[in-house]
């Protein structure tokens, strides 16, 4: 699959991973199912919750290391800033050959354009806030996060996710 393909697929997944309403006991929720899937599968992760006014959820599993805080809180300022996933503007910036300091001056001490974060939408709203895993390679990390919203929503995980290379 090319990258054409991937941000094609991510498009979808913004499309349809799309909340009618997002309350703290929803952040709560879609938190403590990615704490379940991390547990099950024995992953070193930090999952992180936190809409534009504060934050909702965040845990650090065992295997987590001092880094992936960090790397939540730079993937979540690019959800932030651009309003869809860390992995499309990562896979967009690397289709167009460039990176986030050079297209927009913005430094990579603050920002990741690196699979794992995705954007909280509500219809009719927009994005509210991320959603973000950090501990695995981005695309697992990206897929970990689909894979939640798609269970929280009700949504058919198998016509979103992204197509193995």
């Amino acid at each position: 699959m090319s990258i054409d393909d991937d941000l094609s697929r991510i498009a979808l997944q913004e499309k349809e991973l799309q909340f009618d309403s997002f309350s703290l006991e929803t952040g709560w929720a879609l938190g403590s199912l990615l704490y379940d899937m991390a547990r099950q599968r024995k992953l070193g992760v930090v999952i992180d919750i936190t809409l534009f006014s504060m934050p909702v959820f965040y845990v650090a599993l065992e295997g987590a290391t001092p880094d992936n805080p960090q790397w939540v809180r730079r993937k979540r300022n690019c959800v932030f800033r651009f309003f869809k996933s860390s992995y499309a503007t990562g896979l967009t910036l690397a289709k167009q050959e460039t990176n986030l300091q050079a297209k927009f001056g913005l430094p990579d001490t603050d920002y990741a354009p690196h699979g794992g974060s995705f954007p909280i939408n509500v219809k009719g709203t927009g994005c509210i806030g991320a959603v973000t895993v950090s501990g695995l390679p981005q695309r697992t990390d990206h897929d970990m996060v689909v894979e939640a919203l798609a269970n929280i929503l009700g949504k058919d995980l198998a016509a979103l996710k992204l197509v193995d290379h």
